[in-house]
């Protein structure tokens, strides 16, 4: 016998990985098992087995390195240089259980991985053994039954009457595996069956839009690719401009109940929200706009003296138009009354219908501000997300807030919002991490306006609340 040497009896082929005296180290190159000890009496009589008898048993076929393509060699690499430090100590059971140890931990992979490396490595010799299988590429045959059930979640669970797994079963035993007399058959798959072959072959995408309809897809799950927002807002000077209703009641100075406000915001989408200004009115519509215009060009500073509001100028130094304003396709964003603000140089950009996530800078941002005051509203006509349904509480009850009173809790969140709230997963520049830029909207806004590309606008209100522009 000699090391490397290929061995097979009763079907099994084994590989020589050491001598020593009247012990063999061996590995099933079938099974793929770990190496073991044998005594040379034990393997006494097997027969001597060819590199092809291995691959013809095992169906595997070993790829030259040259020929594979780069990616596929890389992995190849890095899934040896785990193993690598393993192979001086494959004779000694002990110290190579605790090395694979220590390199799954360091590796931060599991045990069986690296042990898998290591029995595919040993087994043929050849790094290429390493080499990732390629997947679905022979596609097996449904059987009978795998076929019914697939009919059965077709035409009873990915439907709109939005059936349980549990009753798609039961129709399915019904109309497939049911008698004349409507008893069942003496051969049918199990419940368990049928929950593995919805698990193994459901899609996401396919259940949602069966179930709840392509647009509902397209407004609440439809995934956001590509980088985002600075795919088209490279720098500051894009605003994502929207409205929303809020979820609180307020009543007015006789204590009367009034309603729920419409605030409209407008963000930086280049600082990841940074609101440049807000409107909070009773309707929406244009006047709601102008408000909003009037907002994001006022000195911010003298606006929240207004409400008793002391602050700095650097936490909300905002008093300069976007270049480029992106709204959704709402009446009011695409009247000819807004569309006037072309006139200072503004491009308007209206996003096709139900696609929030291409403003979802400004959709996450309502959400944030309205969740940030909702611990100290939910006794004061705050609404919760129960509203409507069956015995929850009538939240117009607990309204005892005026408009003004809420006005200064909006303030009060945009302040928190733009320059204490942390953006984790921003996409910092090796220019911003140098200039020492802090991980909040208002100090990326403030680098990003001395940045080249930077577009905003300067602009003035007049007589009767126009606009005018004065600089660029």
């Amino acid at each position: 016998m000699e090391k490397s040497q290929l061995i097979k009896h009763r079907g099994t082929i084994y590989r020589i990985l050491a001598l020593d005296n009247e012990e063999v180290l061996l590995i099933d190159c079938i099974r793929k098992t770990m190496p073991k000890w044998y005594k040379l009496d034990e393997v006494d009589g097997y027969e001597v087995c060819t590199e092809e008898e291995l691959l013809a048993a095992a169906e595997t076929a070993l790829v030259e390195e040259q020929d594979m393509p780069p990616k596929s060699r890389q992995t190849v690499h890095e899934r040896f240089t785990v193993i690598a430090g393993i192979l001086p100590f494959i004779n000694d059971d002990r110290l190579r259980t605790e090395i694979i140890r220590r390199v799954a931990e360091e590796k931060g992979i599991s045990l069986p991985t690296v042990r898998n490396y290591l029995c595919q490595y040993l087994i043929y010799q050849d790094i290429s053994a390493l080499l990732p299988k390629e997947r679905g590429s022979v596609e097996r045959e449904l059987t009978a039954d795998e076929k019914n059930i697939r009919w059965a979640l077709n035409k009873f669970y990915f439907t709109r009457h939005k059936n349980s797994l549990k009753t798609a079963y039961t129709y399915m035993l019904k109309e497939k595996y049911c008698d004349g007399e409507g008893n069942l058959l003496p051969h049918y798959p199990s419940f368990n069956q049928f929950r593995y072959f919805h698990s193994k072959y459901k899609s996401q995408q396919t259940t949602l839009i069966s179930r709840n309809g392509i647009k509902d897809y397209q407004r609440n799950h439809r995934p956001l690719l590509g980088d985002g927002v600075q795919e088209f807002a490279p720098a500051v000077g894009t605003g994502m401009i929207d409205s929303t209703i809020c979820d609180i009641y307020l009543v007015d100075e006789c204590g009367n109940l009034v309603g729920r406000p419409v605030l409209t915001i407008i963000t930086d989408s280049f600082s990841n929200g940074f609101v440049m200004g807000y409107a909070l009115t009773w309707e929406g519509g244009t006047y709601s706009l102008r408000d909003l215009m009037l907002n994001v060009i006022a000195d911010k500073v003298e606006w929240c003296k207004k409400f008793g509001i002391l602050i700095k100028k650097e936490q909300w130094d905002s008093s300069q138009m976007p270049s480029v304003i992106v709204s959704d396709m709402g009446s009011e964003y695409q009247s000819a009354t807004f569309s006037q603000i072309t006139e200072m140089g503004i491009t308007l950009v209206n996003l096709p219908p139900l696609r929030p996530e291409l403003k979802s800078i400004v959709e996450k941002s309502f959400q944030l501000l309205q969740e940030s005051v909702k611990p100290y509203l939910m006794d004061h006509g705050y609404v919760d997300k129960d509203a409507g349904e069956r015995l929850a509480p009538d939240y117009r009850k607990g309204a005892c807030l005026m408009m003004e009173d809420y006005e200064k809790v909006v303030i009060r969140s945009i302040l928190y919002h733009n320059s204490q709230r942390i953006l984790e997963d921003y996409p910092y520049t090796e220019e911003m991490i140098a200039a020492e830029v802090q991980p909040h909207p208002n100090s990326i806004f403030e680098w990003g306006k001395s940045q080249p590309g930077c577009n905003l606008i300067t602009v003035s209100a007049r007589h009767g609340n126009q606009f005018s522009k004065t600089d660029r």
